[in-house]
């Protein structure tokens, strides 16, 4: 097949392991007979230095004519200006908000060889395999902000609806009955009304979808069991906010942030497709940065834009072999492993990548 997809590299490490991940669908194209084409476009604090704007018109339009979008991570020390007009993270938001990107998916999967370097105890972590699925439009990131003139007060306003609502709860469901057809909804609803309401949409599914075991959880208890007792948990849906900080308590679980991919969806095949690290801009330039993230959210790309399902397996199964043979990585490395830096590690999954492709085909 052909496809067009837009690689925003952003700052910090994202060009690095953008790079990565743009060898590695190359690396799938090739070997599969595949034709991707590649348009490099700017966000981010880049772009506000070169253009003056986080999210250029340019940048909008190159996205509008791909099937898919490979982003790096935006932001860092020298854009954090609170009182900036345009600041990088507003590019990332507004570029959700242009394509209706409602549904942000973050698989969170441990693999069993990285169990050693984790805080946790290896038990707890035996057959962690969560689906977070995150509203991604609406919730205080994208309600009525204000702030004072003298800024002795200001607000953010959590606003949603039962459509917003519903059609991501719709998306948890629909994954749930590909997997174990378990559903944890997050919310805060003993004080929040929005999580009531939130709460009473998902009330009112249970009815639809008695195929599907539904449970209700508060946030801050969620944030405990999720650490104790991960292995319980399949398709986890919640909010906008709160499924930005549980995701990031979740790298716990798989290693380091630099583990985890993700992808924002809407209604159609169109996606973005990111790590969900920061732009890490202390270790920019060293070539250190953990590639993993950027690789698997690849394979969700393949997989959920491109409809490549096969080609997303063979490239997540390469990072595993990686790994089983010893990759890692800073983030990962546990006592007594030596780190790689990216180049090696991207080497190390690209071998094993070409090496089951040669071996399906003999």
């Amino acid at each position: 097949m052909k496809a067009s997809i837009t690689l925003l590299p952003g700052d910090g490490i994202g060009p690095e392991v953008i790079a990565v991940g743009r060898d590695m669908l190359d690396t799938v194209a090739k070997q599969f007979g595949h034709e991707f084409t590649f348009r490099e476009a700017l966000i981010g604090g880049g772009a506000i230095d070169q253009v003056q704007n986080s999210l250029p018109p340019e940048t909008i339009q190159a996205c509008e004519e791909a099937d898919a979008v490979l982003l790096g991570a935006v932001g860092g020390p020298k854009w954090d200006n609170p009182t900036a007009v345009d600041r990088p993270e507003r590019g990332l938001l507004a570029l959700r908000a242009h394509f209706k990107l409602f549904a942000n998916l973050r698989p969170v999967k441990v693999f069993p060889m990285l169990t050693a370097g984790s805080p946790l105890r290896a038990e707890l972590l035996q057959g962690v395999d969560i689906l977070f699925i995150r509203e991604l439009t609406g919730g205080a990131y994208f309600g009525e902000k204000h702030e004072q003139g003298d800024g002795d007060s200001a607000w953010d306003t959590m606003i949603y609806s039962v459509p917003e609502v519903k059609r991501v709860l719709e998306v948890a469901i629909n994954a749930a009955r590909g997997r174990r057809q378990h559903v944890t909804s997050v919310d805060k609803a003993n004080v929040l009304a929005s999580s009531r309401l939130w709460r009473r949409t998902v009330d009112a599914l249970k009815v639809e979808h008695a195929d599907i075991q539904i449970e209700h959880a508060l946030v801050d208890s969620f944030a405990m069991q999720m650490i104790r007792t991960p292995g319980r948990y399949d398709v986890v849906v919640t909010e906008n906010m709160f499924g930005d900080i549980l995701t990031d308590e979740s790298a716990v679980l798989a290693g380091s942030l630099g583990m985890l991919p993700s992808a924002s969806l809407g209604e159609g095949t169109f996606g973005v497709y990111e790590p969900i690290h920061g732009s890490a801009p202390d270790i920019a330039g060293h070539g250190v940065a953990n590639p993993c993230g950027t690789i698997l959210s690849a394979a969700m790309l393949l997989r959920h834009s491109l409809k490549l399902n096969a080609e997303a397996l063979a490239l997540e199964n390469a990072v595993a072999e990686a790994l089983r043979k010893g990759a890692r990585t800073g983030d990962i490395a546990a006592p007594g492993e030596t780190p790689i830096g990216t180049a090696l590690f991207a080497s190390m999954v690209k071998a094993a990548l070409n090496d089951r492709v040669k071996s399906v085909d003999e």
